[in-house]
């Protein structure tokens, strides 16, 4: 394939086209929006060279000379999406601006949601990235922490926001598989729960039931879980 590398390096520091010819036809930013466009309408199992291609409206092998790799394409996919993170001045209350980073990230994964797939440390240094890493460290200003401690938040942040929208994007994709209501299921199950529970057997799940037994506010589950996580990089004292 023209352009393919047999050494590790950044898609970031090759030229935009490798090789001489005529004037590029596309850029980076036109193939990367292609393969966005795609997986939002059909999925991240739709992206291929090809398809972009098609896209595009291109031979297939012509692509190789501005991406040499797919997983080149996952990364300009990435730093695509990195760059519909808004930035604001930040307010003075670093904690006040990390939630409201972490509430971005979710709506910017349901609004594209192939990206918990592809979040990668290796994705985290393409120029969105970095503007967006900026962005958090400049809102960590007024912690009182090490570089590598603000760092370390960031990346747990991420963590729980990709972990929980994956559950949540998982839970919505199994129920529209169901031939019957999620309302449905959730009576089932919980009937089925129940008469484990009454056998006996688990007395600490059966206490823990009794005493809260209503219907879990899962945004309140997420406010928790972000407000635990910053809990822990509080300075002591």
């Amino acid at each position: 394939m023209t352009g393919r590398s047999a050494v590790p390096e950044v898609i970031w520091a090759r030229p935009e086209r490798a090789g001489r010819g005529p004037r590029a036809a596309y850029s980076r930013a036109d193939i990367a929006a292609a393969a966005v466009r795609i997986a939002d309408t059909d999925g991240l199992e739709a992206v291929s060279m090809r398809h972009v291609a098609t896209e595009l409206g291109c031979g297939t092998m012509s692509l190789y000379n501005y991406v040499p790799r797919k997983e080149d394409l996952y990364e300009l996919m990435v730093d695509v999406i990195s760059g519909e993170h808004d930035t604001w001045e930040p307010t003075g209350d670093w904690r006040a601006d990390m939630l409201r980073v972490a509430h971005q990230t979710r709506a910017l994964m349901h609004r594209h949601p192939w990206l918990p797939r592809l979040m990668s440390p290796v994705y985290g240094f393409s120029p969105n990235a970095l503007r967006y890493l900026e962005h958090c460290l400049v809102c960590l200003d007024p912690l009182d922490a090490s570089y590598g401690t603000k760092m370390e938040l960031i990346a747990m942040l991420n963590g729980v926001v990709t972990t929980y929208v994956g559950n949540e994007l998982a839970t919505a994709e199994r129920t529209r598989s169901l031939p019957w209501s999620e309302e449905q299921e959730q009576a089932m199950r919980i009937a089925y729960l129940g008469s484990r529970i009454a056998t006996g057997a688990y007395p600490r799940m059966a206490a823990a039931f009794s005493r809260d037994a209503g219907p879990i506010d899962l945004e309140a589950v997420f406010e928790r879980a972000l407000g635990r996580v910053l809990d822990a990089f509080e300075p002591k004292g």
